[in-house]
């Protein structure tokens, strides 16, 4: 959430936050904002997809000084979409913000786009830290502040709506949170910030009644948005003017209309004193209704207030303690899920996109920077999607009445009370279907393409696109209405068409292999691994050389190669292969790592450490003159959109294979570094020179990555498509070059080195 103006109005005048030394506390933190602060603030890579290694280092780095000071941390994260739709609006602008400044950054422009993985990294590294993390099902401002109320601790964020929550340990702003330069002596370092309460603004006013606060930031408007009737209410007030009435602000001009609404607010003993002075400007009746509701505006504004009411006690403090107990919403059922799945939603491993597609059948895709004239990078990954829509739609499909395509909508209200309401979902299975031009073009209607692929329909329309219809579907579309068939079951994909959020209707697909969503903790793990390759489209043979944890990688390597349009070039490829090369020399080597090093012996560890200096060398380092190579970027950033979606499955599925090292995996300036060192006509082996063990992976990893381009066999959702992309697969590996002839070099005996090395992987905490 966040108050309008509240964050500069507080920050703009010091005597609102007292100068501390923080030290020898729980901290609760609220992760959104700190991931995305930590990314930010430090000036990490966006243009390139993300420097994922130099974002987990640099959260190391905070829990470490974290842990220097005896601050004891407890991370929150948010869910999915808030069920109550109340917010979607703001959702959705800064959505389209997002994809204009991701076509600025492609540009060399200003702009400020989260790289697509930078929440899955952190999970991870919070999980392999032991630090102790938490996921909502929702939006988690309320559960983090009732857990802080609890624990009389402060909560570290950048959310105004802190300013509001009354919390007796404080809010620290992460502006002023100088984690960087510690100070003290080693027995008693601290954190030099600044701590907000409330107490302090209102003694600014006055000694304002605390439970003014909420009606304020309703009035002004949060990510909510204000009630309509607002704007006329403060314009009757003229706020700009309300600083000469009394208060603090008496003699002169308020600052702001913040400011000016605290002055008015301070004039009134309580909430329900003001309420009544808004019913009588607004001409409302003053009185009550027969069972005591207000009505018109002040009825609007109490019901906003209550998302600032505190309940003395939290379902997390009992999480966090060793209970059964999770997050309001999970223990009650938010979003059906079976309870092997709820323990992974709590602990953060399932993506907020399962929980969107439960609850609202909608999913926002993330931006990339990317090549805003072609399609968005996220179509080479929608086959993988909809089969995650599928899975989650087919218990569902039971409790919808036929005909329509309906979803249960649960609400969480204050305390995890959830109630069902019916939530409105559209048919959207048009008359007069138009042809797509084939290859993920558009056609005169300005929709997408399905699939990418010019296997789908185009709609007239320009707001509602359907995708995943095969051209007979279309044809019989009259037919089966006429027989009284079910609709097709669609989620809602709101994704970039050109440099415009367009809301997308796709339908769900199934995977062949029967998986049932109740049971699934109970399936074989043979079973769910056939439904994530059936997917992928790879048989699990070409798997067989490759280290477990970069199994998945590979997989999806293989996928993005086949699947994507345009094509990706064998330099690409290359680079990105020597990337995790990198990832893999570096995790060997990180401080720490000795005992993984002995596992092998006989390998010269320092002949490896030379490559992975040399491989280092080749980033792409700020300043340089070459501009981005805006192809390869989107290329990228299609491989990471098919990963997403794929981690994605692979947790829905409960890892039939193992989650890989992400923040070892990918790291865009090294990637596009390694790219421009190959189309300068050098060759990949010649970065590897001296390293026995890294050229054997390199050429391992190639040659599976290419097995994996291979169609294993059409997928449900991806009939029809089967040709073409085992055509695309012969090309990958017939491309010639010194890396096709080496590919098979060394497997049996790379991967019995790697199996030495990653014998110990599940159980160590090393990162």
């Amino acid at each position: 959430m966040g108050v309008q103006g509240l964050t500069t109005y507080v920050e703009g005048n010091r005597h609102f936050l007292q100068d501390v030394k923080f030290r020898d506390s729980r901290l609760v933190i609220d992760g959104c904002s700190l991931y995305f602060r930590l990314y930010f603030n430090l000036g990490l890579d966006q243009q390139h997809g993300g420097d994922y290694d130099a974002f987990a280092r640099l959260l190391i780095q905070f829990l470490a000084a974290l842990a220097a000071c005896n601050i004891q941390p407890y991370v929150v994260l948010d869910g999915g979409m808030d069920p109550s739709d109340k917010k979607f609006p703001t959702l959705r602008q800064r959505l389209q913000s997002k994809i204009r400044e991701s076509d600025n950054i492609a540009h060399g422009r200003n702009g400020s786009v989260l790289p697509i993985l930078t929440r899955d990294v952190f999970v991870q590294v919070l999980i392999q830290r032991k630090v102790p993390l938490v996921q909502c099902p929702a939006e988690a401002d309320w559960e983090i502040a009732c857990l802080a109320h609890q624990w009389n601790c402060p909560v570290l964020t950048n959310d105004s709506d802190f300013y509001i929550f009354d919390l007796p340990g404080g809010y620290l702003p992460f502006s002023y949170f100088q984690w960087t330069n510690l100070n003290g002596k080693a027995s008693q370092r601290y954190i030099s910030a600044r701590c907000y309460t409330t107490n302090s603004l209102c003694r600014w006013f006055g000694g304002m009644n605390r439970e003014l606060l909420p009606l304020c930031a309703v009035l002004t408007g949060n990510d909510y948005g204000a009630p309509k009737d607002a704007e006329t209410l403060l314009a009757l007030l003229d706020v700009n003017a309300l600083g000469r009435g009394g208060g603090r602000g008496k003699g002169r001009a308020p600052s702001s209309r913040i400011e000016g609404l605290l002055v008015w607010l301070s004039s009134f003993s309580s909430p329900a004193e003001a309420l009544e002075e808004v019913s009588r400007l607004m001409g409302e009746d003053v009185g009550r209704g027969k069972r005591g509701q207000r009505s018109g505006l002040s009825s609007q504004l109490w019901a906003g207030m209550q998302e600032y009411h505190i309940t003395p006690q939290s379902s997390l403090a009992r999480w966090f303690s060793g209970g059964k107990a999770g997050p309001g919403g999970w223990s009650s059922g938010l979003a059906q899920l079976p309870d092997c799945l709820s323990r992974a939603a709590e602990q953060g491993q399932l993506a907020p996109l399962v929980l969107d597609v439960l609850v609202m059948r909608r999913v926002l895709l993330i931006p990339q920077v990317e090549n805003s004239k072609l399609p968005s990078s996220h179509c080479s990954a929608r086959t993988i999607r909809q089969a995650i829509y599928g899975i989650l739609q087919q218990r569902g499909q039971d409790n919808v009445p036929q005909g329509r395509v309906g979803s249960v909508q649960l609400l969480k209200g204050r305390g995890g009370a959830v109630q069902a309401q019916d939530m409105r979902v559209q048919e959207n299975i048009s008359q007069g279907m138009r042809g797509g031009r084939g290859r993920g073009g558009r056609g005169r209607g300005g929709g997408h393409s399905g699939g990418g692929r010019g296997q789908g329909i185009i709609l007239p329309a320009q707001q509602d696109v359907n995708v995943g219809f095969s051209v007979e579907q279309a044809a019989g579309g009259a037919t089966m209405k006429a027989q009284g068939a079910s609709a097709p079951i669609c989620v809602e994909e709101y994704d970039r068409l050109d440099l415009n959020l367009k809301k997308i209707q796709v339908e769900t697909h199934p995977p062949r292999a029967p998986i049932c969503l109740d049971i699934l903790d109970q399936a074989p793990v043979a079973v769910r691994l056939g439904v994530l390759l059936e997917v992928l489209g790879v048989k699990e043979s070409a798997l067989a050389a490759v280290p477990l944890h970069l199994r998945l990688a590979v997989a999806v390597s293989g996928f993005w190669l086949r699947e994507v349009t345009p094509t990706p070039s064998q330099p690409q490829l290359q680079a990105l292969v020597l990337g995790m090369v990198y990832g893999e020399l570096s995790w060997n080597n990180q401080p720490g790592a000795a005992h993984h090093q002995s596992a092998v012996p006989q390998l010269n560890w320092a002949a490896e450490r030379t490559v992975l200096a040399g491989l280092d060398r080749q980033r792409t380092r700020p300043g340089e003159r070459r501009g981005l190579d805006v192809g390869a970027a989107h290329s990228f950033s299609q491989w990471q959109a098919c990963l997403w979606s794929a981690l994605c499955l692979n947790h829905l599925l409960l890892l039939p294979l193992p989650e890989p090292r992400l923040s070892w995996l990918f790291s865009g300036t090294l990637v596009h570094g390694l790219l421009g060192y190959l189309k300068g006509g050098r060759s990949a082996e010649s970065l590897l020179a001296g390293g026995s063990l890294s050229t054997q992976l390199y050429f391992s990893l190639l040659d599976a990555v290419r097995k994996c381009s291979s169609k294993a066999h059409p997928s449900s959702s991806a009939e029809g498509r089967g040709k073409r992309g085992r055509g695309r697969g012969r090309r990958g590996r017939r491309r010639g070059g010194r890396g096709a002839r080496g590919g098979g070099l060394g497997t049996e005996e790379v991967n019995n080195k790697f199996a030495l090395l990653m014998s110990e992987e599940e159980s160590d905490d090393d990162w």
